[in-house]
């Protein structure tokens, strides 16, 4: 069983719903952005999904953008974001995803990436620009230590739904909205619909839904027909807001606390 299985099956013998919480590895440096995983695994998050920084994340909004500029000028490539995977091991068992775009991985090497992942104690990954169609060139040279979340948008049939989650392990990322991350327009009846038919065609595997939640009102709502929420940009909103502040990382997760206290909330 993974670490990823494990923790869902937790959540849910307590009836409780999986807070997934993303930041941009090395944001705005590396011991800082250690420091701000520290504070959100003791604070509450469930599963941290670390960004690989790249140049040109074109499904991210302006917010995350940014936070992978910063990443990037303080040093941060695949070799220190495993680094970073490392340390944090040394201090939690929280499950770490690491969300990277495929080039990244390319570059590094596919075989290489897997390797290193899985040695330094990651626990899934998830490539937001690479189809199912189109991943067996990097996942047949993998084993079975890495799970391969996949992402789900809400105009995805069920059909094709069910050929997503064939290929899926961990869990499924539905994408709460047509568009970036950061976006505002939450519309929990329509993609509580959307919700309900993938859980019908995702072979039991958790549904998470992620883009545009930014506070615990927004948690507590898309929690009632999912596994658990994805939060992203609303922390590196906040970290962007307080890159002179000594104690930004203690900021960091106290938001996280009270993400996951308004998902205990709406159990």
């Amino acid at each position: 069983m993974s670490r990823i299985e494990e923790t869902f099956g937790n959540l849910r013998s307590r009836g409780e719903k999986a807070l997934v919480g993303f930041i941009t590895a090395g944001d705005p440096d590396f011991a800082m952005s250690l420091e701000i995983t520290r504070q959100m695994c003791r604070s509450g998050v469930d599963l941290l999904e670390l960004g690989v920084p790249f140049s040109d994340p074109t499904a991210d909004g302006p917010v995350i953008q940014r936070s992978s500029a910063r990443a990037i000028g303080a040093g941060m490539n695949m070799k220190v974001v495993m680094e970073m995977v490392r340390r944090i091991r040394e201090f939690s068992s929280v499950p770490i995803v690491l969300f990277s775009y495929y080039n990244p991985i390319l570059a590094y090497g596919a075989e290489k990436f897997y390797g290193d992942a899985v040695a330094a104690g990651a626990d899934g990954t998830l490539v937001v620009d690479l189809p199912p169609e189109e991943s067996d060139e990097l996942t047949r040279l993998w084993g079975h230590d890495l799970d391969f979340i996949r992402l789900v948008a809400p105009t995805t049939p069920p059909e094709r739904m069910a050929r997503i989650a064939s290929r899926a392990s961990g869990f499924i990322y539905l994408v709460s909205m047509t568009g970036i991350t950061g976006s505002s327009g939450l519309k929990s009846e329509e993609t509580a619909v959307v919700a309900k038919e993938l859980k019908k065609n995702c072979n039991d595997l958790p549904v998470c839904v992620g883009f545009g939640i930014s506070t615990p009102e927004d948690a507590a709502k898309m929690s009632q027909f999912a596994d658990g929420v994805v939060v992203g940009s609303a922390f590196e909103r906040l970290i962007e807001s307080g890159l002179q502040d000594s104690h930004i990382a203690e900021k960091v997760g106290e938001f996280a606390a009270r993400l996951k206290s308004a998902l205990r909330a709406g159990e």
